[in-house]
């Protein structure tokens, strides 16, 4: 296993991240208000520019009506709203990415000081949370830049407008409060909802690039068993899942964004018509029309809701998970989690004219009759390539074959048998996951995981690697180190079956002794069955 070793970091590097300049955010913020402005006066000019010319008409008043005044106007608010967007994404996303990487530099300097922040720095060895870790960094930083800032400036734009509104028509109110109040309430409930689909988005393509991770490194030993096809499905579906609830929020995300996007010249009708029966014409009706399509200018900001809210949820979900890195710490012992319900104990299973045969099929010649019992070790003995994995196989009820598998009260099929029995193969599967999950002991505490190594003596390995949350792949163990991480496996397991496969293969004389004896007193009231070359510790059946 690979330790994660302190990093080195140059002298000048760190003086470099100390001395980042100033966050740029207040620049950023000021081009957002100004662009909003800009945005604000340039609809409602233009609109009171044509009012006032529509009024002119071709009558003497537009003899002396200056037009330069209020065209200038609109070309200047028109350049400063193009020029305050493009220096709002220029300085907002040159300070989100200045917050990136100070944010990253500080932390993978943090994880350099192993062995004290370990149970943080281990995950640098595991790629999917490094890369959640990276996205929540994202979340974190563009959150100013996709929801803060635009919410900001949202909020300031509609309370100068309802403050005008409140002024010159006061009765339009009547109609943009309950306007107002329902859309915050249609936005408050998709909330919820959107949460719920971005946490089982990013689950589900976690759970599926994990299994088909797994599946690719055990593909000789799946499609030898013929569950190649069975794996990819399931990842394939998981994929398929994920996508799917992707699509549907995205539909959401479009109703909101259409629901919003009639606010704006809803709510300019609603101005208009209120300063009409009010009994405002003529030049009297210019300031009203101003204010009208000023709000017709902020409903193509209320149209980005959609996006502030859920930047916002991903902001909130990103700061948890940042606080789970930074806080983690290591050495800590974790609370049992509930066991499942196992099965009851065996006395006997009996075997009774089982034909053998391999795992595609193919008959090996012969039948066998056996009565296994707790208590009373059975080993198979005989040359390699005689069947003995087949036979395990088959007990185990992943090789179907005629025969008869009986206990005291019932048969059992190759279904019921896989509900009781634990096997493990001589080639142990290591998933590129942690100590912890490769132990398959979801419902065991840190004291009897950390027991079962010491047993297969392996703890002294797993504790200078850095603990149960150790990153682990296949590369990181020998030979032998699988294998005793495969026999701690079956010291963990509840099941009334062990079927083991070769368990003292890549393990010197001594030390394998040493090991199966105390697998052996462990599992002394469960049915015990392993394939072996050596059968001094349990009574031998020879196979041939």
């Amino acid at each position: 296993m690979t330790t994660i070793a302190p990093l080195p970091i140059a002298p000048e590097a760190t003086v470099q991240i100390e001395k980042l300049p100033a966050s740029p955010w207040r620049l950023a913020f000021f081009l957002a208000f100004l662009a909003l402005f800009c945005g604000v006066l340039l609809t409602g000019v233009s609109m009171w520019f044509l009012g006032a010319v529509a009024l002119a008409g071709l009558g003497p008043a537009a003899l002396t009506f200056n037009f330069h005044f209020p065209a200038a106007f609109v070309r200047l608010f028109a350049l400063g709203r193009t020029a305050a967007k493009y220096g709002e994404r220029v300085v907002g996303h040159r300070a989100a990415l200045l917050d990136q990487v100070a944010r990253r530099s500080r932390l993978f300097r943090t994880m350099a000081a192993a062995p004290a922040i370990r149970a943080a720095g281990w995950q640098l060895g595991n790629e999917d949370r490094l890369s959640d870790y990276l996205d929540d960094v994202e979340d974190v930083d563009y959150a100013r830049l996709r929801a803060t800032m635009p919410f900001a400036t949202l909020m300031v734009g509609l309370a100068v407008l309802v403050t005008a509104t409140a002024v010159l028509t006061p009765t339009a109110l009547l109609f943009l409060g309950p306007l107002m109040l329902a859309a915050a309430l249609f936005t408050q409930r998709f909330l919820p909802r959107a949460r719920r689909d971005w946490f089982a988005i990013r689950t589900g393509h976690r759970f599926a690039s994990r299994s088909f991770g797994t599946a690719l490194g055990a593909l000789i030993p799946l499609r030898a068993e013929r569950a190649w096809a069975g794996r990819l499905d399931a990842v394939a579906q998981a994929y398929a899942g994920s996508e799917a609830t992707r699509l549907d929020e995205r539909r959401r995300l479009a109703s909101l964004d259409a629901l919003l996007s009639v606010a704006g010249p809803l709510s300019a009708f609603v101005i208009l018509g209120a300063a009409w029966h009010a009994g405002m014409r003529g030049t009297a009706l210019l300031p009203t029309a101003f204010l009208a399509f000023s709000w017709l200018a902020l409903g193509e900001a209320m149209q980005g809701v959609s996006r502030i809210a859920t930047g916002k949820l991903r902001q909130k979900a990103a700061a948890v998970g940042l606080a789970e890195w930074s806080s983690a710490e290591s050495g800590t012992e974790t609370a049992a989690p509930r066991q499942g319900t196992l099965p009851p104990p065996l006395k006997e299973l009996v075997l009774k004219a089982v034909k053998r045969v391999a795992p595609d099929g193919r008959p090996l010649g012969g039948t066998v009759d056996l009565v296994l019992r707790a208590g009373h070790p059975t080993a198979l003995a005989g040359p390699s390539g005689c069947g003995k994995t087949s036979l395990l196989k088959q007990i185990a009820g992943w090789i179907d074959a005629p025969g008869d598998f009986r206990t005291a009260s019932a048969s059992l099929d190759p279904a019921s048998r896989r509900t009781l029995v634990h096997l493990g193969l001589h080639d142990a599967a290591i998933l590129s996951d942690t100590v912890r999950e490769n132990l398959f002991a979801p419902g065991r505490g840190d004291a009897e995981l950390w027991q079962a190594l010491d047993a297969v003596e392996l703890g002294p390995r797993i504790r200078e690697g850095g603990g149960l949350d150790t990153w682990m792949t296949q590369d990181s163990f020998s030979l032998g180190e699988a294998q005793r991480l495969n026999l701690a496996r079956a010291w963990l397991s509840g099941m009334p079956i062990v079927l083991l496969d070769e368990p003292t293969e890549h393990l010197d004389r001594e030390q394998a002794e040493r090991i199966l004896d105390r697998l052996l007193t462990r599992l002394s009231d469960r049915i015990v069955v392993y394939a072996t070359h050596n059968v001094g510790h349990a009574t031998p059946v020879f196979i041939g």
